[in-house]
């Protein structure tokens, strides 16, 4: 049976899943969520002994029936293949009595490789399906990780071109040469003067201006997002917490329905929502423990029901959480109200006109599977230290925000189930702030000279992915002021002269 897909702000929209894919947002600003979240039909039994490229597709055809078997498993095969480092795709590391989901083996060393291996697949895959003749404009904010993974994944795909924006000094220094290094004759990549928010904003802007989107139209483009806005990017996500849970069953580390909890460090709430998606799904998750760094507003928002944007904005060693907008939870906010749609659009209206809304009594009830943590620099570094002293084991400022929250968790709360943590990003991707907490480091020391240190303190061999940088030819030099992004947008086009 077809699964339909919905606006969160409008209940009579009603498209396929290859017409989500396309479209990325919905026309009214909202996001696509399937009219009814779909089961499993496979049992965690045999999903234990499956393959990763298996379980994927165990998953993805539930929410993805409109693509055939054929072409569904095609996307996963090309996504799923040789440019991961591992077979496994995303091992699970016992280190103490805390299990790490790493989904950095990939080509670019970030979680988001996970999807964005797939959805140019999946992308391309429903243009056909949909007859779409126009180029696809893949229009991304990224506070760091999105955007390498995205142009990876969509370099030199025919029928495609994809822009990325990145806030200026708000994203380490190997992850600003791996997208300002990157190949491709459809690429482009924008620095702009301003935060993540603000890029965010901005691509949101753009999708929602109808008189832009005529202009693209008469010349032959279309928009998409490779943001986690787009399901074709949420949908991936969920399948490796279905796999980390077959994987604990098949090692034996627990019983067959045995609940499990997962702590997720948490930006843009797409990583997180997909472990509650697969908790919807079936799998025995208990709590969902949200990680913020000292941006803290999803701390505060499951703390007290206020979502409150009005506050500073802070660059943190955790880049990628750096953000005060979270897109993704308009999806649990969505089911939360009872998939209200007329109270969704009533409280995004909120946020963007005053910064901030508070959800009903009933709505914070509904919210009960998720728990929240923060923890500041000094704690994140010293999460980093301490668990390499004990173990060995290097962990990532990200992982390490996620470390000492489930720490911290387990201590408060007395919950003595076994904690997946997801590891989001490889050290060498923040090489500067892992070494300054394992060794302490001059602020002013290039972040391209501790690559070596990392490796020695380690034992893990340099990723191909930061080799690959260290001498790469910087291809892109592209800067604009914040509210200068469709002006931008439209040069790189060649809609205005």
């Amino acid at each position: 049976m077809d699964l339909h897909y919905t606006s969160t702000r409008n209940s009579d929209v009603k498209v396929t899943a290859s017409q989500a894919i396309l479209k990325g947002l919905a026309p009214d600003g909202g996001l696509f969520v399937p009219v009814k979240l779909p089961s499993l039909d496979v049992s965690l039994d045999k999903l234990k002994d499956m393959a990763y490229q298996e379980t994927a597709y165990a998953v993805m055809k539930q929410f993805l029936t409109d693509f055939t078997e054929e072409e569904l498993k095609e996307c996963i095969s090309k996504a799923y293949d040789s440019k991961f480092d591992t077979e496994e795709i995303a091992p699970l590391v016992k280190v103490g009595n805390i299990y790490y989901l790493e989904l950095f083996h990939g080509a670019t060393i970030a979680f988001k490789d996970m999807a964005l291996s797939i959805l140019p697949h999946l992308l391309t895959t429903s243009a056909r399906k949909n007859k779409v003749e126009n180029e696809i404009v893949i229009l991304t904010a990224t506070s760091g990780d999105t955007g390498k993974a995205a142009m990876a994944g969509f370099a030199d795909v025919e029928g495609t071109k994809i822009i990325v924006f990145y806030p200026k000094n708000g994203v380490s220094r190997v992850q600003e040469l791996q997208m300002v290094t990157q190949k491709g004759s459809n690429v482009d990549v924008v620095a702009i003067h301003g935060n993540f928010d603000e890029a965010q904003n901005g691509v949101k802007a753009m999708f929602e201006d109808s008189k832009l989107a005529e202009e693209l139209a008469d010349k032959g483009y279309q928009f998409s997002s490779a943001n986690s806005i787009n399901i074709g990017r949420l949908v991936p996500q969920i399948v490796y917490y279905v796999y980390a849970y077959a994987k604990l069953l098949k090692y034996e580390e627990i019983k067959e329905g045995e609940q499990i909890n997962v702590v997720v460090p948490t930006g843009n709430f797409g990583n997180i929502l997909a472990a509650y998606y697969a908790k919807q799904m079936g799998v025995p998750i208990d709590m969902l423990v949200c990680a913020s760094n000292e941006n803290k507003v999803l701390f505060d928002f499951f703390k007290s029901g206020t979502y409150d944007r009005n506050r500073e904005f802070v660059l943190t060693n955790s880049p990628s959480m750096d953000i005060l907008i979270s897109s993704n939870l308009e999806r649990l906010i969505y089911l939360a109200a009872g998939e209200d749609a007329e109270k969704t659009r009533e409280l995004m209206e909120e946020l963007k006109k005053d910064g901030h809304y508070t959800v009903t009594s009933g709505m914070e009830e509904k919210l009960s599977d998720f728990a929240a943590g923060y923890t500041d620099e000094d704690k994140t570094k010293e999460s980093i230290r301490r668990v390499y002293k004990r173990t060995g084991y290097v962990m990532d400022t990200h992982t390490a925000v996620a470390c000492h929250v489930c720490e911290e968790y387990m201590k408060e709360s007395n919950d003595a189930k076994k904690c997946v943590i997801a590891s989001t990003a490889s050290p060498y991707k923040f090489v500067h702030s892992v070494m300054d907490a394992l060794e302490g480091i001059k602020e002013e020391t290039d972040e391209l000279e501790l690559l070596p240190r990392l490796e020695e303190a380690s034992g893990i061999e340099m990723p191909q992915a930061v080799k690959d940088i260290l001498d790469a030819e910087i291809l892109h030099h592209t800067e604009c002021d914040a509210d200068k992004m469709k002006e931008t947008v439209k040069q790189i086009l060649g809609l205005q002269a």
